[in-house]
């Protein structure tokens, strides 16, 4: 049975385009959802629209809950992946925070100015991920709930300051408080055999002040001492330098993709993405959209690089990023 949509839905839906927060296209779903007219031919419609619903709702901003238990805290993630920034006194954590989200968390030029972890979400084109502040760990401290946070987020960002004496070795103190936490960095693809190891894949190391005297010695002493080991980028918070660079570096670490749903006849909604991890199948992004998708999932349409239009694949098609899929049941 045909939808038979009205204009005014066409109309309404064209709203979407310029909606920017998660509200805002909630409450146009909503008004979809009071149009479209109620009978077999719009049941997968509905269902997708409340599904968008549900998903909005749970991106909605809000303040993350923080939670401390003793000397731990806990943040609830959000949006696509957490990453945690840290790193000594003055190297620049919260500049760089500042500079990548729409935060303004306290900035100062005497050390310890970040109390506790501070998360801001940052926007990369149509997702949005979690950057946690976190006070500085210096060579004489670190705390409990430094290496919980370190473990349990999806990316870590160690920011040094090139304008130190010698970044080198304060990253090599750093490391040296790692290890009285036993934080244990493994090599990249190497399976995790406890929850004290950490992949060296996670880890990026981000070289702060790279517009300062002496900066750019220092910062080719740290790619020659750890350039094999880590990826390493230099920046200027303050000046904004390679911050589109270091925004994208930051999602190629969480080793996620787009991909976009499309409704049989409609255009895609390319506002919307799902996120998910990179090796992700078909019925992966199935099962996200919804529960019914994945069990009456017959097949699927797929638009996207060095496809043809509306190619035809299977449950267990490893999806990509930027693929446009059209669900059938």
């Amino acid at each position: 049975m045909p939808a038979n949509l009205p204009p005014q839905y066409m109309e309404t839906e064209k709203k979407l385009k310029t909606a920017k927060t998660p509200e805002e296209k909630i409450t146009i779903y909503e008004e979809l959802l009071a149009i479209i007219p109620k009978h077999k031919g719009t049941d997968k419609l509905q269902a997708l629209l409340k599904t968008k619903i549900a998903k909005q709702k749970s991106l909605a901003q809000k303040k993350p809950v923080i939670s401390r238990r003793g000397s731990t805290f806990s943040i609830e993630k959000q949006g696509a992946g957490q990453v945690v920034l840290i790193g000594p006194p003055n190297s620049g954590k919260s500049s760089l925070i500042k500079a990548l989200t729409n935060s303004q968390p306290d900035i100062g030029d005497w050390p310890f100015t970040t109390h506790t972890p501070a998360p801001a979400m940052m926007e990369f084109f149509n997702i949005r991920i979690q950057l946690v502040d976190t006070p500085p760990i210096s060579p004489e401290f670190i705390d409990t709930w430094h290496s919980e946070l370190i473990k349990s987020a999806d990316g870590v960002l160690i920011v040094l300051d090139l304008s130190s004496k010698d970044p080198s070795l304060d990253l090599l103190a750093h490391f040296e408080k790692w290890e009285e936490k036993h934080l244990v960095i493994v090599p990249p693809g190497t399976e995790i055999q406890s929850g004290n190891q950490i992949s060296a894949g996670k880890i990026r190391i981000v070289a702060n002040k790279i517009d300062l005297l002496e900066s750019a010695r220092r910062f080719q002493e740290l790619i020659a001492g750890f350039g094999k080991e880590y990826p390493i980028m230099a920046v200027s918070a303050e000046k904004g330098e390679n911050m589109e660079k270091l925004r994208g570096d930051i999602y190629n670490m969480l080793h996620i993709l787009r991909v976009y749903s499309k409704i049989p006849g409609k255009k895609p909604d390319m506002s919307d993405p799902f996120v998910l991890k990179i090796g992700s199948t078909l019925m992966d992004m199935a099962k996200t959209v919804h529960k019914d998708f994945a069990n009456q999932l017959k097949f699927a349409r797929i638009w996207g690089e060095g496809k043809f239009e509306g190619q035809k694949v299977n449950r267990e098609y490893i999806l990509q990023d930027g693929d446009i899929i059209e669900l059938h049941l």
